[in-house]
């Protein structure tokens, strides 16, 4: 008090100081001090890379998750690093890739860092994640490269994006405007005002109900992930608890895919039922209730192209 704040971001935290072992003292003192304040505010360091050195519970509490969220995701759906400035064919659709990038820098965090990471798919130094999606390396240099930054977009990937975002381990941090449907190529132009009176609608609606699938059940914030199957241009993992079992399936290409995935990894044998939550494509989005039926501990689906689905058991 008087200021009760709740938590510290830190920029570049591990750039502090002119040595490692400074810098490692500083946060020390820092967490001790903040603690001492506030025994809940949360200290949030900017890191790119292993933070495992800063996460052992006495210097920072978790990071902005760009190795195991924004940069892996980037990669399988757009093709393009989170600047927009490079592109790697290999590693679009390329859900080998994905899995391990993500497995690798996920086991570098405890638990508790993990569940409390800001995952974001844009932010203030990087491209608008819906640019990305139009699969251009590109940038502002000159006034006219502003209206590049809108053409080829595709809203299915974004929504896949977004679907990822508030089912994956940590905290889904939205970029403002990036729930309204605003563009932007990296630093300075993804920080462009956010478009009062032009808002996407759609997009507004869509992210309501997929923070809300967040945040109505406990497995999606604190229950345990594991992926379920992967191939070319496909992804699918599961969250869940003991009581809640989720679904998620991505098919980030151009056509459709039919798979069989093993749920009987998430204790889902025979004779259960699951109930499609919302599903995403290039046209939009459905709330449209489907039933599937476990057969033998496999769900069989059938994924259109640009397509994204969250599946729930029934209790």
């Amino acid at each position: 008090p008087p200021y009760s704040i709740d938590g510290w971001r830190l920029d570049v935290a591990a750039d502090l100081g002119h040595s490692p072992e400074m810098n490692h003292r500083f946060w020390r003192d820092f967490r001790k001090t903040v603690k001492e304040a506030n025994p809940d505010a949360l200290i949030l360091a900017e890191h790119y890379g292993d933070a495992s050195d800063w996460l052992s519970g006495d210097q920072w509490d978790t990071v902005m998750n760009y190795d195991a969220f924004m940069e892996p995701i980037s990669w399988f759906l757009t093709g393009l690093e989170k600047h927009s400035e490079r592109k790697d064919e290999h590693l679009l659709h390329n859900s080998q890739a994905f899995m391990c990038s993500m497995l690798s820098n996920m086991s570098r965090m405890q638990t508790g860092s993990l569940y409390a990471a800001m995952n974001e798919l844009s932010n203030h130094d990087h491209s608008r994640f819906l640019t990305r999606t139009n699969r251009v390396v590109g940038r502002l240099y000159k006034p006219e490269d502003a209206e590049n930054a809108e053409k080829g977009i595709n809203y299915g990937t974004f929504r896949s994006g977004a679907l990822i975002q508030m089912t994956w381990p940590g905290a889904p941090t939205i970029y403002y405007g990036d729930e309204a449907g605003l563009c932007g190529w990296t630093d300075p132009d993804n920080r462009r005002a956010y478009p009062w009176g032009r808002e996407d609608q759609d997009l507004i609606d869509f992210h309501k109900e997929i923070i809300r699938v967040h945040k109505d059940y406990q497995a999606m914030k604190t229950g345990s992930i594991l992926f379920l199957h992967g191939q070319y241009q496909f992804i699918s993992y599961g969250r869940f608890n003991e009581q809640d079992k989720f679904v998620i399936a991505i098919n980030s290409g151009d056509q459709p895919v039919s798979v069989a995935l093993p749920v009987w990894r998430l204790g889902l044998t025979e004779a259960t039922r699951m109930a499609r939550l919302i599903n995403t494509s290039p046209e939009g989005f459905s709330l449209e209730t489907a039933m599937y039926s476990v057969e033998n501990g496999i769900l069989r689906l059938n994924c259109p192209p640009k397509y994204g689905v969250v599946i729930k058991n029934l209790t």
